[in-house]
């Protein structure tokens, strides 16, 4: 059996075969997690789905991997608060309305 695409022409956008495997794991698994996909697929399994991207050029190695992840971070974080406004909101939202069924009754 046959890897398509040939590990050669991965090997020529990535420049280990370490690298190129942990590549390959992570785009995997955002692929698993519902990542939007940079291109349509011949394969059926993320895994493979993830070396076509790599051999497409449409996925390589981040060039500042520190700078990517206080980005992730980052975002992660401003998530975090956004959501906790939104529940600050509700709560402030169901508190006023008791309060107006209050002075009705």
């Amino acid at each position: 059996m046959m890897l398509k695409p040939s590990i050669d022409t991965l090997l020529d956008h990535i420049p280990s075969k370490y690298s190129l495997c942990i590549l390959q794991a992570k785009r995997a698994h955002e692929l698993e997690e519902g990542a939007q996909p940079t291109q349509g697929f011949k394969s059926v399994k993320p895994t493979l789905q993830a070396l076509e991207e790599i051999e497409s050029g449409n996925v390589t190695i981040h060039p500042d991997p520190e700078a990517k992840r206080a980005a992730v971070r980052a975002r992660a974080e401003a998530e975090r608060l956004a959501k906790e406004e939104e529940e600050r909101k509700i709560k402030e939202q169901i508190a006023k309305e008791k309060e107006e069924e209050g002075e009705k009754i």
